[in-house]
């Protein structure tokens, strides 16, 4: 019987020495890269339609230039959860609006950029987290009686939404396709990591 000799993971796939300490392939971080832009844009386009109406979820005539209130319509159709007299107190608010688009804008901007990632994330997870409570999917009927659009009470699209920037913030998804490596050599940046 003959003993191999153990063989190294980046000889067999030398892609892994590219980024040092993590397990994943050009492959992985190439797709991750793609994820993090399609999420940027998720958040991007939602700010473009509700500034400027582009008759996807918001007609021109409620667009936010035209004064429109992008939060309003959302935040006062709250119909479930313990929260919706608190939602509905901050509907249209112009401090509410502009926090909301400025987050909105924010986000997608950095998670398609690759840059300041980790803040964007925290945000983005923060602001879906509102949305989930606004949605309230563990409701089975409206305060009124009706029955919810919930299809499931643990796993919605909000939830699929802050796992996938929690992921992206794990793995350094800015640093393909996206100026992430540039941005953590800046010197406020390598002092702060949070930063990244």
């Amino acid at each position: 019987m003959t003993s191999q000799q153990p063989v190294s993971v980046n000889t067999v796939h030398p892609e892994l020495a590219e980024i040092p300490g993590a397990m994943i392939t050009s492959y992985a971080a190439k797709a991750l890269a793609v994820l993090r832009i399609a999420a940027g844009f998720l958040f991007l386009w939602a700010f473009l339609d509700k500034t400027f109406g582009l008759h996807y979820s918001t007609p021109s005539a409620k667009a936010w230039i035209h004064g429109g209130s992008p939060t309003e319509g959302f935040l006062k159709g709250v119909a479930v959860g313990p929260f919706q007299s608190a939602f509905h107190s901050i509907a249209g608010n112009p401090v509410t609006d502009w926090l909301f688009m400025l987050g909105l804008l924010g986000i997608g901007t950095a998670m398609i950029a690759g840059v300041a990632v980790r803040i964007a994330a925290a945000s983005g997870v923060l602001m879906v987290a509102f949305m989930w409570l606004a949605t309230y999917p563990l409701a089975q009927h409206t305060s009124a009686g009706a029955a919810t659009s919930s299809t499931n009470p643990f796993v919605d699209e909000h939830v699929m939404d802050a796992l996938v920037l929690i992921v992206l913030v794990l793995t350094y998804a800015g640093t393909t396709w996206g100026l992430g490596r540039m941005w953590a050599r800046l010197p406020f940046v390598a002092r702060h990591r949070w930063a990244l």
